[in-house]
């Protein structure tokens, strides 16, 4: 936990251990404040074992406190060191540190003893320890001749490094003459002791600078040992020097050392002696030699090695237990195996011990008559002596205190008096080494204090401990009481904790524990009191923590850590990657609450941690960041198990960049025929790094390989290398083998060759067979060349042929293949069908019959037959080579077929022709036939001339496909209101032989809409439309000027007015009637009936549509719309009714149903004879009762 303290600061931990170690250090040693009378005490002061560097001033510390001020003294080796009587020895004021100035003059091993430092005031006399000062050295090897050494491989070898003794100790490493260190392994290793050893020697480790160095960090110089020169004879060459040194008849068989079990060459024997002190690091070393290279393993024979404490060094040849202690003692085993043999070595380690503090003496302060105790307890391995000191004295010829009492480690006081005031010391030793322990009794009577600054503010986290201190000091010690508020009673128990130094703890603070707290201590000689005061903030959380994100490579990714905290205290954000500052890269921004990373690499995966610092507390959030993609391509691609027909590739995996490897894609290139072209070979799984490839035969392989995860595919490897398979006869033979014949008297026998890849060998060739299928033949043949076709000539005509083709190359023939059938060469037809004769179905649809020719004088492949056919209407007029002809072709072997689409009321011509391969055959006599009238078009054009007051004169030119003879023409008008209502339909006949027609007796001014279609004994045509309007009259003109004048008056627009909304009230209630079921709009009148008469022409189908504005003349749909000729043109109305109905007069009812669609009338009228009768509607009852 973190404390806020004003005006100073303080730190305390939340932990209980900490807190409770700290509390009880406070209450052990109670410090006596400096402006009270009080001895010695040694703040200060070197190490016991003091090496000094002898290039320096030698500086021995010994610095103490006490009232009044102590004076200092020191000795040397036992005797009173007088430093006034050497000019190089000073004593810094104020203290007891020495300075012996040696740079000037003098040396350090002047100066080399046994120091130790007294500081002594009116209350007593305290002491430092035995400081042994002693100057560092780095000594020079001695001068040595040191012989080559020469020996065989598979020889053991020890290197001796023997370095000089310094202080301290150096520190041993092997380098050549390139101050490069020396590579060590399993086989070759430095031993503790400096040497280096060789299990056995290979010709490798031959080399003239073999050299030790010592480096001693002390003095910062390196020395170094004369190089030793090593040459290891192989085999070979030892034959041959010993071979030119021997006469013939001599007969010498050298071998290299043969292989040999394990043998030890330190430590030697079978079981050795070992001795630690409790506290340093246990080191134990087995070294063997061997051929093969020995393996070492460590046990404990009585127990387990520690898992925490235990390390191996060198190989597992050094076994290092750290902070050894009593209970790893016991016997240790090293073992040393190879393949021909196992032996060990046993290591009895005692774990002896120096004194260490149980507990050591602590100072003690006590008032007039009160009794008192020092304790002074130690323990070692053997166990320690104790002894005390009074005032750096023995205690058994210090002055005689009858106030004390010693038993063994503790010195009992009772009743002390001023006079007892001492400083006591401690010494726990044994044959390792000693403790002392320095303590005083001071004996004093002082009221008491409060030593806590007044006022002091705490601010405390909500729920945490809160810790109030209360440092005090007393002679008697006082009595401490805590109150909060001005005037509040005594705190207790629950839920608070008194310690003894008189810190106030509050283990969980809450909101309510804020105030003023005051601590109260009492002793006989007085009070004294202090204020503190305590805030309870809220804690600091993170309300949205940054979540663990995956990211591609190259991607940009945002960490969110938005903060909440105590209003009053200012938090600090910081974010961190992997428990470190983020990279000092452009590419990380801090925007507020967020954490944005671009361009995202490899690099920036990792834990990236948010940290909210306030001053009293801090809290964490972390997200890991996992950056993905495509994998690395493989690596190390090895061919291995090389057969003929088979190889096994191993490959080494790239970086999976945090997504698996789901499979690994195998491509490989044929350098032979398609070099640069990659061809897929297999897949594998990702687990999976090698795969047995099947080969084919005379080929050079190359492979590569590709690794594929969820993001995509890695870039292909690096090729392997190239392997050649043996050539082999041909595994399969060529397909797509067929026979057709380009002339009636050969045969074309073709085939797809084999790639470079399928030949399996060189020389491909091709063994082309052939026979005639249905003779006695025997197979003729012919072995070509790398082709895709040859050609056998002088066949009959179309005879099917037996062929087959196979591959062969220098090694031999593929399988045997299979057999295919093709024919000879088709010639024209011969025969014409016959017996061809035409059923007229219809007058656009005709059907013809025929008898199929012989297949023998088909002389091919029967395709099918043709029928050409044309109409003679118009022939006298122009040549008949000229007449287009029309063909249709029936598949296959079918004698009958259907010709559509014919004109009607035409004269054809037909004859039918058999097809093969080659062409047509003969035609057959033609055949004439008559097509029956059918039903004109519509006619040509129409259009309105020489409008009048009640006449309107229509023109209009016949029908360009008339289809028959016309019977006569069709013209039905009607009326349209300014309401676009249509009026009564008027039916009227009009002779075939007219182009144009008057209507008289119309109305004036009016529009009227005209319905136009010519006639044959087949039925009506196609309709046109049309509208036109009649003049106006002059005088009905004159009248509406007139009235012009009358609209002009009050009383006229007023009346106006009242009809408009008299007109309103009435659209409004037929409004609402229309919705409860009346009147329906015409559109949805004209859906719901299916009566052609009843529903507007549309442009498409022939029926009507709706209208629309009377007064801009526009048309009911726009394929109706009147051009500014008034001329109707035919394909703008190519309108028909026939679909609807029997005929064209069947379209049209004359009930009154039509016109009460648009007129809301209920009458009707007498139905004309030749149109049919409908029955009302729904909608036409409906509108009867409108």
């Amino acid at each position: 936990m973190q404390l806020k303290i004003m005006p100073k600061k303080k730190r305390l931990s939340a932990g209980r251990v900490p807190l409770i170690l700290f509390l009880c250090q406070m209450i052990s040693a109670l410090d006596v404040p400096l402006d009270l009378v009080q001895p010695p005490t040694i703040t200060q002061q070197s190490p016991k074992d003091y090496i000094i560097d002898p290039r320096e001033n030698i500086v021995i510390q010994c610095e103490a406190k006490g009232k009044p001020p102590p004076s200092f003294s020191w000795t040397r080796n036992g005797t009173h060191f007088d430093i006034d009587k050497d000019p190089l020895v000073t004593m810094k004021a104020g203290s007891g540190t020495l300075v012996i100035n040696i740079l000037s003059e003098g040396k350090a091993e002047t100066y080399e003893g046994v120091y130790q430092c007294t500081a002594r005031n009116e209350r007593g006399a305290a002491i430092s320890n035995n400081i042994v000062v002693r100057p560092s050295r780095s000594p020079l090897w001695t001068k040595e001749k040191l012989e080559p050494i020469t020996l065989r491989s598979g020889q053991s070898l020890v290197l001796p490094c023997r370095p000089p003794i310094g202080l301290p100790p150096a520190i041993i490493f092997w380098m050549d003459n390139s101050f490069q260190r020396l590579p060590q392994s399993e086989r070759v290793s430095q031993g503790l002791n400096g040497d280096l050893y060789f299990s056995n020697v290979l010709p490798e480790d031959s080399r003239e600078d073999y050299i030790c160095y010592a480096r001693f960090n002390h003095t910062q110089t390196i020395q170094q040992k004369q190089p030793i020169s090593v040459k290891v004879i192989s085999v070979d060459e030892l034959n041959d020097t010993i071979a030119a040194n021997l006469s013939d008849t001599e007969v010498y068989g050298a071998k290299s050392s043969r292989e040999r079990p394990p043998t030890f060459l330190t430590p030697e024997g079978n079981a050795s002696n070992k001795e630690e002190l409790r506290g340093n690091v246990l080191s134990l070393e087995c070294i063997a030699e061997g051929l093969p290279t020995p393996i070492i393993y460590w046990i404990k024979e009585d127990g387990t090695l520690p898992t925490n404490r235990t390390f191996y060094r060198n190989f597992q040849k050094t076994l290092q237990i750290t902070q050894v202690s009593e209970a790893d003692s016991g016997k240790y085993q090293c073992i040393a195996k190879n393949a021909l043999g196992v032996i060990h070595h046993t290591i009895s380690v005692t774990v002896k011990a120096a004194p260490y503090w149980i507990m050591a003496p602590q100072n003690l302060v006590l008032s007039p008559g009160e009794d008192g105790a020092l304790n002074c307890r130690a323990n070692g391995n053997p166990k320690p002596k104790i002894s005390w000191l009074s005032n750096g004295v023995p205690i058994e010829i210090a002055p005689d205190d009858p106030s004390r009492k010693i038993n063994g480690d503790t010195i009992m006081f009772s009743s002390v008096q001023e006079r007892s005031s001492a400083v006591y010391q401690c010494n726990a030793s044994n044959e390792y080494g000693y403790l002392l322990g320095n303590a005083f009794v001071n004996v004093l009577a002082e009221p008491p204090r409060i030593l806590t600054s007044t006022n002091t503010l705490y601010q405390v986290i909500a729920n945490r401990p809160a810790l109030l201190d209360c440092a005090f000091f007393g002679s008697p010690l006082p009595s401490i009481e805590w109150f909060k508020g001005t005037k509040g009673s005594a705190l207790h128990e629950d839920p608070y904790v008194f310690h003894e130094n008189g810190t106030l703890e509050i283990p969980v603070a809450q909101k309510d524990s804020t105030g003023t707290y005051t601590c109260v201590a009492k002793n006989k000689l007085g009070m004294a009191k202090n204020e503190v005061h305590l805030e309870i903030k809220d804690p600091t959380r993170i309300i949205k923590q940054p979540e663990y994100a995956v990211v591609q490579r190259g991607s940009t990714v945002s960490f969110e850590c938005k903060v909440k905290h105590d209003h009053t205290l200012i938090p600090t954000v910081t974010w961190l990657k992997d428990h470190g500052e983020l990279p000092s890269d452009g590419r990380f921004t801090i925007d507020k609450d967020h954490l944005v990373v671009a361009d995202v690499s490899d690099d920036d995966g990792g834990t990236y941690t948010c940290v909210a610092n306030t001053t009293l507390d801090n809290v964490s959030a972390s997200a890991v960041l996992s950056v993905v993609d495509v994998p690395n391509p493989p690596f190390d691609l090895e061919l291995t198990d090389q057969l003929d027909k088979s190889v096994q590739l191993s490959w080494t995996p790239g970086d999976d960049n945090n997504s698996p490897i789901t499979k690994f894609i195998i491509e490989y290139e044929n350098a032979m025929h398609e070099a640069g072209l990659w061809h897929h070979q297999a897949e594998v799984p990702g687990t999976q790094t090698r795969a047995q490839l099947k080969l084919s035969p005379y080929v050079n392989y190359s492979f590569r390989v590709m690794a594929e995860n969820s993001l995509g595919r890695s870039s292909p490897s690096e090729a392997s290398e190239q392997y050649l398979t043996k050539a082999a006869e041909p595994d399969k033979n060529p397909m797509m083998v067929e026979g057709l014949g380009s002339e009636p008297d050969n045969l074309v026998i073709t085939w797809q060759p084999l790639n470079g890849f399928e030949s399996n060998g060189p020389g491909l060739q091709y063994k082309v067979s052939w026979r005639q299928k249905d003779g006695d033949d025997e197979w003729t043949s012919v072995i070509v060349a790398n082709v895709s076709k040859y050609i056998v000539s002088g066949t009959p005509t179309f005879v099917p042929y037996l062929i087959k083709v196979q591959a062969l190359n220098d090694v031999g023939f593929a399988p045997e293949p299979a057999v295919v059938m093709g024919h000879s060469g088709e010639d024209l037809p011969m025969v014409a069908p016959g017996n061809v004769h035409v059923t007229v179905v219809n007058s656009t649809l005709a059907e013809v019959h025929w008898d199929p020719v012989p297949l023998k004088s088909v002389r091919g492949h029967l395709q099918g037959y043709r029928i050409y056919y044309w109409t003679d209407q118009n022939s006298s007029k122009r040549n008949r080579r000229h007449i287009e002809k029309k063909i249709l072709t029936f598949q296959g072997s079918k004698t009958h077929g259907m010709l559509p689409g014919l004109e009607p009321f035409s004269h054809y011509t037909l004859n039918v022709r058999v097809v093969n391969g080659k062409g047509e055959g003969p035609a057959s006599p033609d055949r004439v036939f008559h097509t029956p009238e059918g039903v004109p078009s519509a006619p040509s054009s129409l259009k309105i001339v020489n409008p009048t007051l009640d006449s309107l004169t229509l023109e209009w030119d016949p029908p360009s496909h008339p289809n028959g003879i016309l019977t006569e023409y069709t013209l039905k008008y009607q009326p349209i209101n300014s309401t676009h209502e249509l009026g009564p339909l008027v039916d009227l006949k009009i002779p075939a032989n007219k182009t144009r027609w008057t209507l008289k007796n119309l109305n004036f001014s009016t529009r009227y809409k005209f319905y136009f279609y010519a006639q044959t004994s087949a039925g009506s045509g196609s309709q046109i439309t049309e509208e036109a309007v009649t003049t106006v009259d002059e005088g009905k003109m004159a009248m509406a000027s007139r009235q012009v004048d009358i609209a002009t008056q009050g009383w006229f627009i007023g009346l106006m007015c009242a009809v408009a909304l008299l007109i309103l009230i009435l659209l409004i209630v037929c409004f609402i009637r229309r919705n409860k079921g009346g009147k329906y709009p015409v559109k949805e009148k004209e859906d719901a009936h299916a009566d052609p008469e009843i529903q507007p022409m549309k442009e498409d189908d022939g029926t009507f549509g709706e209208y629309s504005d009377a007064e801009d003349h526009k048309p009911l749909k726009k394929g109706s719309r009147t051009p500014s000729d008034r001329t109707v043109k035919k394909e703008d109305s190519d309108d028909s009714l026939v679909d609807y109905g029997e005929g064209v007069n069947g379209q049209f009812n004359e009930d009154g149903s039509f016109i009460g669609q648009y007129s809301g009338k209920k009458e009707k009228e007498p139905a004309e004879g030749n149109e049919s009768s409908e029955a009302p509607s729904p909608v036409n009852a409906m509108n009867s009762f409108v």
